[in-house]
Protein backbone atom coordinates (compact mmCIF):
# COMPACT_ATOMS: atom_id res chain seq x y z
CA UNK A 1 0.00 0.00 0.00
CA UNK A 2 2.81 2.34 0.91
CA UNK A 3 4.72 1.52 -2.50
CA UNK A 4 1.12 2.13 -4.77
CA UNK A 5 0.54 5.38 -3.05
CA UNK A 6 4.12 6.91 -3.46
CA UNK A 7 4.31 5.82 -7.00
CA UNK A 8 0.79 7.49 -7.83
CA UNK A 9 2.00 10.28 -6.04
CA UNK A 10 5.69 10.92 -7.34
CA UNK A 11 4.63 9.54 -10.78
CA UNK A 12 6.82 6.61 -10.82
CA UNK A 13 9.61 8.20 -9.41
CA UNK A 14 11.91 7.24 -6.00
CA UNK A 15 9.47 6.57 -3.44
CA UNK A 16 9.32 8.47 -0.03
CA UNK A 17 11.92 8.12 2.78
CA UNK A 18 9.32 6.12 4.90
CA UNK A 19 8.29 3.34 2.48
CA UNK A 20 12.19 2.61 1.95
CA UNK A 21 12.74 2.16 5.57
CA UNK A 22 9.56 -0.34 5.31
CA UNK A 23 10.94 -1.97 2.14
CA UNK A 24 14.25 -1.95 4.34
CA UNK A 25 13.92 -3.99 7.34
CA UNK A 26 10.90 -6.10 7.19
CA UNK A 27 10.38 -8.89 9.21
CA UNK A 28 13.99 -8.68 9.40
CA UNK A 29 15.36 -8.32 5.57
CA UNK A 30 14.60 -6.39 2.27
CA UNK A 31 11.26 -6.02 0.27
CA UNK A 32 11.52 -5.97 -3.55
CA UNK A 33 8.54 -4.29 -5.21
CA UNK A 34 7.97 -3.65 -9.03
CA UNK A 35 4.76 -1.66 -10.16
CA UNK A 36 4.15 -1.41 -14.34
CA UNK A 37 1.85 -0.15 -15.78
CA UNK A 38 -1.51 -0.94 -18.35
CA UNK A 39 0.80 -1.43 -21.38
CA UNK A 40 2.96 -3.78 -19.51
CA UNK A 41 5.95 -1.31 -19.28
CA UNK A 42 7.90 -1.08 -15.72
CA UNK A 43 6.61 1.74 -14.05
CA UNK A 44 9.24 1.65 -10.96
CA UNK A 45 10.97 -1.06 -9.03
CA UNK A 46 13.70 -3.88 -9.72
CA UNK A 47 13.29 -4.92 -13.47
CA UNK A 48 12.59 -8.70 -13.15
CA UNK A 49 9.82 -9.81 -11.02
CA UNK A 50 9.57 -13.21 -9.29
CA UNK A 51 8.82 -16.23 -11.88
CA UNK A 52 5.57 -18.50 -11.54
CA UNK A 53 3.16 -15.21 -10.10
CA UNK A 54 -0.36 -16.59 -11.00
CA UNK A 55 -2.19 -13.96 -13.61
CA UNK A 56 -5.63 -13.32 -12.86
CA UNK A 57 -7.65 -14.03 -15.99
CA UNK A 58 -9.71 -10.28 -15.03
CA UNK A 59 -9.23 -7.33 -13.12
CA UNK A 60 -8.80 -8.06 -9.01
CA UNK A 61 -9.37 -5.32 -6.73
CA UNK A 62 -8.01 -7.90 -3.83
CA UNK A 63 -4.72 -8.57 -2.82
CA UNK A 64 -3.19 -11.98 -4.58
CA UNK A 65 -0.74 -13.63 -2.41
CA UNK A 66 1.77 -16.18 -3.65
CA UNK A 67 4.91 -18.16 -3.68
CA UNK A 68 7.24 -17.61 -6.39
CA UNK A 69 11.07 -18.13 -7.20
CA UNK A 70 12.86 -14.61 -7.42
CA UNK A 71 17.16 -15.45 -8.85
CA UNK A 72 16.64 -18.91 -7.82
CA UNK A 73 15.28 -18.55 -4.60
CA UNK A 74 11.71 -19.20 -2.79
CA UNK A 75 10.12 -15.99 -2.29
CA UNK A 76 6.51 -14.89 -0.90
CA UNK A 77 4.60 -12.11 -2.33
CA UNK A 78 1.47 -10.17 -2.81
CA UNK A 79 0.19 -8.25 -6.12
CA UNK A 80 -1.96 -6.04 -6.09
CA UNK A 81 -4.18 -4.07 -8.89
CA UNK A 82 -5.20 -0.44 -8.72
CA UNK A 83 -6.90 1.50 -11.03
CA UNK A 84 -4.92 4.98 -11.14
CA UNK A 85 -3.54 7.89 -13.22
CA UNK A 86 0.19 8.51 -13.63
CA UNK A 87 1.94 11.36 -15.50
CA UNK A 88 -1.42 11.12 -18.08
CA UNK A 89 -1.53 6.95 -18.12
CA UNK A 90 -4.66 5.97 -16.89
CA UNK A 91 -5.57 2.58 -16.42
CA UNK A 92 -5.07 -0.44 -14.27
CA UNK A 93 -1.50 -0.43 -12.54
CA UNK A 94 -0.18 -3.86 -11.07
CA UNK A 95 1.94 -3.58 -7.58
CA UNK A 96 4.10 -6.58 -6.49
CA UNK A 97 5.92 -6.59 -3.23
CA UNK A 98 8.26 -10.14 -2.54
CA UNK A 99 10.94 -11.32 0.04
CA UNK A 100 13.29 -13.72 0.66
CA UNK A 101 11.43 -17.44 2.18
CA UNK A 102 14.86 -17.63 4.63
CA UNK A 103 14.39 -14.25 5.83
CA UNK A 104 10.77 -14.89 6.84
CA UNK A 105 11.74 -17.65 8.60
CA UNK A 106 14.60 -16.42 10.28
CA UNK A 107 12.20 -13.73 11.83
CA UNK A 108 9.70 -16.56 12.80
CA UNK A 109 12.17 -18.53 14.40
CA UNK A 110 13.65 -15.97 16.12
CA UNK A 111 10.33 -14.65 17.76
CA UNK A 112 9.20 -17.61 18.53
CA UNK A 113 12.71 -17.93 20.37
CA UNK A 114 11.75 -14.93 22.23
CA UNK A 115 8.43 -15.48 23.04
CA UNK A 116 8.99 -18.77 24.82
CA UNK A 117 12.14 -17.40 26.53
CA UNK A 118 9.21 -14.68 27.96
CA UNK A 119 7.41 -17.22 28.70
CA UNK A 120 10.01 -19.59 30.53
CA UNK A 121 10.75 -16.61 32.47
CA UNK A 122 7.10 -14.99 33.31
CA UNK A 123 6.81 -19.01 34.29
CA UNK A 124 9.90 -19.28 36.42
CA UNK A 125 9.03 -15.83 38.07
CA UNK A 126 5.53 -16.87 39.06
CA UNK A 127 6.35 -19.94 40.07
CA UNK A 128 9.35 -18.55 42.48
CA UNK A 129 6.80 -15.58 43.83
CA UNK A 130 3.82 -18.57 44.44
CA UNK A 131 6.97 -20.46 46.28
CA UNK A 132 7.50 -17.86 48.12
CA UNK A 133 4.48 -16.73 48.98
CA UNK A 134 2.74 -20.33 49.84
CA UNK A 135 6.13 -20.24 52.11
CA UNK A 136 5.48 -17.25 53.11
CA UNK A 137 1.59 -17.93 54.07
CA UNK A 138 2.02 -21.22 55.20
CA UNK A 139 4.65 -20.12 57.80
CA UNK A 140 1.79 -19.62 60.71
CA UNK A 141 0.27 -22.75 59.89
CA UNK A 142 3.87 -24.52 60.48
CA UNK A 143 3.85 -22.51 63.95
CA UNK A 144 0.45 -24.21 64.49
CA UNK A 145 1.46 -27.27 63.54
CA UNK A 146 4.84 -27.16 65.93
CA UNK A 147 2.41 -26.08 68.75
CA UNK A 148 -0.06 -29.10 68.07
CA UNK A 149 3.04 -31.28 68.15
CA UNK A 150 4.27 -30.12 71.61
CA UNK A 151 0.54 -30.69 72.85
CA UNK A 152 -0.08 -34.81 74.69
CA UNK A 153 -2.77 -36.22 77.28
CA UNK A 154 0.02 -34.72 79.85
CA UNK A 155 -0.01 -31.29 77.98
CA UNK A 156 -3.25 -30.08 76.86
CA UNK A 157 -2.62 -26.20 77.90
CA UNK A 158 -4.45 -23.57 75.45
CA UNK A 159 -2.29 -22.41 72.30
CA UNK A 160 -1.48 -18.77 73.21
CA UNK A 161 1.25 -17.76 70.55
CA UNK A 162 -0.28 -14.70 68.30
CA UNK A 163 -1.00 -16.22 64.68
CA UNK A 164 -3.11 -14.40 61.86
CA UNK A 165 -6.05 -13.69 61.27
CA UNK A 166 -6.68 -16.30 58.78
CA UNK A 167 -5.78 -18.99 61.28
CA UNK A 168 -7.35 -17.77 64.34
CA UNK A 169 -10.59 -19.63 63.93
CA UNK A 170 -8.42 -22.88 63.72
CA UNK A 171 -6.46 -22.24 67.00
CA UNK A 172 -9.43 -20.89 68.76
CA UNK A 173 -11.32 -24.29 67.65
CA UNK A 174 -8.29 -26.20 68.79
CA UNK A 175 -8.48 -24.82 72.11
CA UNK A 176 -12.06 -25.50 72.69
CA UNK A 177 -11.02 -28.99 71.56
CA UNK A 178 -8.51 -29.16 74.18
CA UNK A 179 -10.54 -27.91 76.97
CA UNK A 180 -13.15 -30.55 76.24
CA UNK A 181 -10.36 -33.21 75.84
CA UNK A 182 -8.42 -31.74 79.29
CA UNK A 183 -12.43 -31.64 81.04
CA UNK A 184 -12.91 -35.33 80.07
CA UNK A 185 -9.57 -36.92 81.03
CA UNK A 186 -9.94 -35.13 84.39
CA UNK A 187 -13.32 -36.15 84.72
CA UNK A 188 -11.75 -39.75 84.17
CA UNK A 189 -9.24 -39.65 86.70
CA UNK A 190 -11.53 -38.13 89.25
CA UNK A 191 -14.13 -40.87 88.51
CA UNK A 192 -11.51 -43.26 89.16
CA UNK A 193 -10.18 -42.19 92.32
CA UNK A 194 -13.87 -41.66 93.92
CA UNK A 195 -14.19 -45.10 92.98
CA UNK A 196 -11.13 -46.34 94.37
CA UNK A 197 -11.39 -44.23 97.85
CA UNK A 198 -15.25 -45.05 97.87
CA UNK A 199 -15.25 -48.65 96.88
CA UNK A 200 -12.37 -49.62 99.14
CA UNK A 201 -14.50 -49.76 102.28
CA UNK A 202 -17.84 -51.59 101.12
CA UNK A 203 -15.55 -53.98 99.15
CA UNK A 204 -13.68 -54.64 102.55
CA UNK A 205 -16.72 -54.87 104.59
CA UNK A 206 -17.73 -57.29 101.78
CA UNK A 207 -14.92 -59.48 102.43
CA UNK A 208 -14.71 -59.46 105.98
CA UNK A 209 -18.45 -60.72 106.16
CA UNK A 210 -18.16 -63.11 103.84
CA UNK A 211 -15.25 -64.40 105.89
CA UNK A 212 -17.10 -64.37 108.78
CA UNK A 213 -19.33 -66.59 106.72
CA UNK A 214 -17.01 -69.02 106.46
CA UNK A 215 -15.81 -69.29 109.71
CA UNK A 216 -19.46 -69.42 110.98
CA UNK A 217 -19.81 -71.78 114.59
CA UNK A 218 -23.20 -72.92 113.22
CA UNK A 219 -25.69 -72.63 110.69
CA UNK A 220 -27.48 -70.12 113.03
CA UNK A 221 -24.60 -67.54 112.98
CA UNK A 222 -23.61 -68.46 109.31
CA UNK A 223 -27.87 -67.45 108.69
CA UNK A 224 -27.50 -64.03 110.53
CA UNK A 225 -24.03 -63.39 108.48
CA UNK A 226 -25.19 -64.21 105.48
CA UNK A 227 -28.31 -61.26 105.93
CA UNK A 228 -25.66 -58.77 107.14
CA UNK A 229 -23.58 -60.02 103.96
CA UNK A 230 -26.17 -59.53 101.73
CA UNK A 231 -27.10 -56.02 102.89
CA UNK A 232 -23.26 -54.80 102.49
CA UNK A 233 -23.22 -55.84 99.06
CA UNK A 234 -26.51 -54.56 98.04
CA UNK A 235 -25.40 -51.26 99.45
CA UNK A 236 -22.08 -52.05 97.57
CA UNK A 237 -23.83 -52.82 94.31
CA UNK A 238 -26.22 -49.73 94.88
CA UNK A 239 -22.26 -47.50 95.20
CA UNK A 240 -21.53 -48.57 92.36
CA UNK A 241 -24.52 -48.14 90.16
CA UNK A 242 -24.46 -44.14 91.52
CA UNK A 243 -20.83 -43.62 91.05
CA UNK A 244 -21.56 -45.06 87.27
CA UNK A 245 -24.30 -42.82 86.65
CA UNK A 246 -22.75 -39.85 87.89
CA UNK A 247 -19.92 -40.60 85.45
CA UNK A 248 -22.95 -41.17 83.09
CA UNK A 249 -24.05 -37.76 83.95
CA UNK A 250 -20.87 -35.68 83.46
CA UNK A 251 -19.66 -37.62 80.34
CA UNK A 252 -22.42 -37.44 78.61
CA UNK A 253 -23.38 -35.24 75.99
CA UNK A 254 -25.96 -32.50 76.28
CA UNK A 255 -27.79 -32.90 72.80
CA UNK A 256 -26.68 -36.19 71.74
CA UNK A 257 -29.67 -38.45 73.04
CA UNK A 258 -32.63 -35.09 73.66
CA UNK A 259 -35.76 -36.26 71.98
CA UNK A 260 -38.78 -33.81 72.60
CA UNK A 261 -40.82 -35.08 76.00
CA UNK A 262 -44.27 -34.05 77.03
CA UNK A 263 -43.41 -34.32 80.95
CA UNK A 264 -47.29 -33.45 81.58
CA UNK A 265 -47.60 -37.86 80.05
CA UNK A 266 -44.11 -38.96 81.35
CA UNK A 267 -43.89 -37.95 85.18
CA UNK A 268 -46.92 -39.56 86.18
CA UNK A 269 -45.59 -43.01 85.06
CA UNK A 270 -42.14 -41.99 85.78
CA UNK A 271 -43.73 -41.93 89.41
CA UNK A 272 -45.75 -44.77 89.44
CA UNK A 273 -42.77 -46.75 88.44
CA UNK A 274 -40.33 -45.11 91.45
CA UNK A 275 -39.65 -47.62 94.56
CA UNK A 276 -41.51 -44.86 96.77
CA UNK A 277 -44.79 -45.08 94.94
CA UNK A 278 -46.77 -45.20 97.71
CA UNK A 279 -45.79 -42.16 99.43
CA UNK A 280 -45.90 -39.81 96.76
CA UNK A 281 -48.55 -37.49 95.84
CA UNK A 282 -48.43 -35.60 92.41
CA UNK A 283 -49.62 -32.62 90.79
CA UNK A 284 -48.86 -32.54 87.15
CA UNK A 285 -49.92 -29.57 84.88
CA UNK A 286 -51.67 -31.17 81.73
CA UNK A 287 -50.24 -28.80 79.50
CA UNK A 288 -46.82 -28.82 80.10
CA UNK A 289 -44.63 -27.55 76.93
CA UNK A 290 -42.01 -29.42 75.60
CA UNK A 291 -39.11 -30.51 76.81
CA UNK A 292 -36.00 -31.35 74.39
CA UNK A 293 -33.86 -33.47 76.74
CA UNK A 294 -32.48 -37.33 78.11
CA UNK A 295 -35.66 -39.31 79.07
CA UNK A 296 -33.50 -41.62 80.73
CA UNK A 297 -31.45 -38.86 83.05
CA UNK A 298 -34.20 -36.48 83.92
CA UNK A 299 -35.94 -39.87 85.30
CA UNK A 300 -33.13 -40.84 87.26
CA UNK A 301 -32.55 -37.13 88.83
CA UNK A 302 -36.45 -37.06 90.11
CA UNK A 303 -36.05 -41.04 91.08
CA UNK A 304 -32.93 -39.60 92.69
CA UNK A 305 -34.85 -36.73 94.70
CA UNK A 306 -37.79 -39.11 96.03
CA UNK A 307 -35.24 -41.59 96.80
CA UNK A 308 -33.29 -38.85 98.89
CA UNK A 309 -36.37 -37.48 100.49
CA UNK A 310 -37.51 -41.33 101.58
CA UNK A 311 -34.22 -41.99 103.28
CA UNK A 312 -33.85 -38.67 104.62
CA UNK A 313 -37.36 -37.56 105.69
CA UNK A 314 -36.84 -39.39 109.18
CA UNK A 315 -39.69 -41.03 111.13
CA UNK A 316 -42.12 -37.82 110.64
CA UNK A 317 -42.28 -38.71 107.09
CA UNK A 318 -45.75 -38.94 106.11
CA UNK A 319 -45.91 -38.13 102.42
CA UNK A 320 -43.42 -36.47 99.20
CA UNK A 321 -45.20 -33.79 96.76
CA UNK A 322 -44.18 -33.79 93.14
CA UNK A 323 -45.14 -30.73 91.83
CA UNK A 324 -44.80 -29.77 87.99
CA UNK A 325 -45.94 -26.85 86.41
CA UNK A 326 -45.03 -24.29 83.47
CA UNK A 327 -42.44 -21.12 85.07
CA UNK A 328 -40.49 -18.29 83.34
CA UNK A 329 -40.41 -19.66 79.60
CA UNK A 330 -39.44 -23.36 81.28
CA UNK A 331 -40.70 -26.28 83.37
CA UNK A 332 -40.59 -26.61 86.68
CA UNK A 333 -40.80 -29.46 88.53
CA UNK A 334 -40.41 -29.41 92.60
CA UNK A 335 -40.07 -32.73 95.06
CA UNK A 336 -40.73 -31.76 98.75
CA UNK A 337 -41.37 -33.41 101.76
CA UNK A 338 -42.75 -32.93 105.48
CA UNK A 339 -39.78 -34.80 107.02
CA UNK A 340 -37.28 -33.70 109.22
CA UNK A 341 -35.87 -31.70 107.35
CA UNK A 342 -32.24 -29.99 107.61
CA UNK A 343 -30.91 -26.69 109.01
CA UNK A 344 -29.88 -23.54 106.62
CA UNK A 345 -26.56 -24.70 107.40
CA UNK A 346 -26.47 -28.19 106.06
CA UNK A 347 -28.07 -27.84 103.06
CA UNK A 348 -24.51 -26.50 100.88
CA UNK A 349 -22.84 -29.68 102.81
CA UNK A 350 -25.42 -32.10 101.30
CA UNK A 351 -25.23 -30.49 97.93
CA UNK A 352 -21.64 -32.07 98.38
CA UNK A 353 -20.28 -34.99 96.51
CA UNK A 354 -20.11 -37.95 99.08
CA UNK A 355 -21.06 -35.75 101.86
CA UNK A 356 -23.42 -37.25 104.38
CA UNK A 357 -25.56 -34.85 106.75
CA UNK A 358 -26.25 -37.17 110.10
CA UNK A 359 -26.48 -40.99 110.16
CA UNK A 360 -27.71 -42.71 106.45
CA UNK A 361 -27.17 -45.64 104.42
CA UNK A 362 -26.86 -43.57 101.14
CA UNK A 363 -24.14 -42.81 99.18
CA UNK A 364 -23.84 -39.20 99.63
CA UNK A 365 -23.94 -39.07 95.52
CA UNK A 366 -27.76 -38.31 94.74
CA UNK A 367 -28.08 -34.63 94.89
CA UNK A 368 -24.64 -34.60 92.91
CA UNK A 369 -26.08 -36.46 90.30
CA UNK A 370 -29.26 -34.47 90.29
CA UNK A 371 -27.59 -31.35 90.12
CA UNK A 372 -25.34 -32.74 86.98
CA UNK A 373 -28.48 -33.82 84.85
CA UNK A 374 -29.87 -30.44 85.41
CA UNK A 375 -26.85 -28.68 84.21
CA UNK A 376 -26.15 -30.47 81.24
CA UNK A 377 -29.66 -29.32 80.17
CA UNK A 378 -28.92 -25.96 80.64
CA UNK A 379 -31.35 -25.73 84.08
CA UNK A 380 -31.03 -24.76 87.33
CA UNK A 381 -31.04 -26.88 91.05
CA UNK A 382 -31.72 -26.00 93.93
CA UNK A 383 -32.54 -27.79 96.94
CA UNK A 384 -34.85 -25.25 99.99
CA UNK A 385 -36.17 -25.42 103.13
CA UNK A 386 -39.35 -26.10 103.54
CA UNK A 387 -42.26 -26.24 106.52
CA UNK A 388 -42.00 -28.48 107.62
CA UNK A 389 -38.98 -30.57 105.60
CA UNK A 390 -37.26 -30.33 102.21
CA UNK A 391 -38.08 -29.18 98.72
CA UNK A 392 -35.49 -29.98 95.74
CA UNK A 393 -36.57 -27.88 92.77
CA UNK A 394 -35.51 -28.36 88.72
CA UNK A 395 -36.19 -26.04 86.51
CA UNK A 396 -35.54 -26.57 82.68
CA UNK A 397 -35.59 -23.83 80.05
CA UNK A 398 -37.97 -25.38 77.60
CA UNK A 399 -37.66 -25.85 74.60
CA UNK A 400 -34.04 -26.71 75.01
CA UNK A 401 -33.23 -27.48 71.23
CA UNK A 402 -29.82 -29.17 70.63
CA UNK A 403 -27.96 -26.86 68.02
CA UNK A 404 -28.30 -30.15 64.98
CA UNK A 405 -32.34 -30.69 66.27
CA UNK A 406 -35.13 -28.91 64.76
CA UNK A 407 -35.34 -25.33 63.75
CA UNK A 408 -38.98 -25.09 64.66
CA UNK A 409 -38.22 -24.65 68.12
CA UNK A 410 -36.16 -21.68 69.14
CA UNK A 411 -34.20 -20.98 72.39
CA UNK A 412 -33.60 -17.39 73.24
CA UNK A 413 -30.67 -18.63 75.65
CA UNK A 414 -31.37 -16.09 78.27
CA UNK A 415 -30.29 -17.00 81.85
CA UNK A 416 -32.17 -19.58 83.86
CA UNK A 417 -33.83 -17.90 86.58
CA UNK A 418 -32.60 -18.50 90.28
CA UNK A 419 -36.32 -18.63 91.96
CA UNK A 420 -39.69 -19.15 90.40
CA UNK A 421 -42.93 -18.08 91.39
CA UNK A 422 -46.23 -20.13 91.08
CA UNK A 423 -49.28 -20.63 92.69
CA UNK A 424 -48.75 -24.19 92.26
CA UNK A 425 -46.17 -23.78 94.77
Amino acid sequence: LAVVHDVAISGGDAPSRRTRDILADTSGGPVFYHVYGPDGAIVAGYATPPVGIPRPAAEVASPTYFQATYLGRSVSGVRLQTRTEVDGFAGIFTTTVWQDDSIRTAFVRDLMLRSVIVILGLIASLALIVWFGVRVGLRPLIDLEQAIGQRSSDELSPIKRPVPEEVRGIAETLNRLFEQVSKTLTAQSEFISNAAHQLRNPIAGVLSLAEAVDRAPNPNVARKRTKDLLTAAQETSELSQKLLLFERAKAISPESTRVPLSLSDLLPQWIAGSRTATSVVSDIAPDLPVLWGDATMIREALENLIDNAHRHGGPTLSRIDVKAWAANGGICIAVCDDGKGLSAAEIPLAMERFRLVGPSSSTGLGLSIVETIVANHNGVFTLSLANPGLCAKMWFPAPAIPVEADTRHQSDGAAAPQTWGSAAE
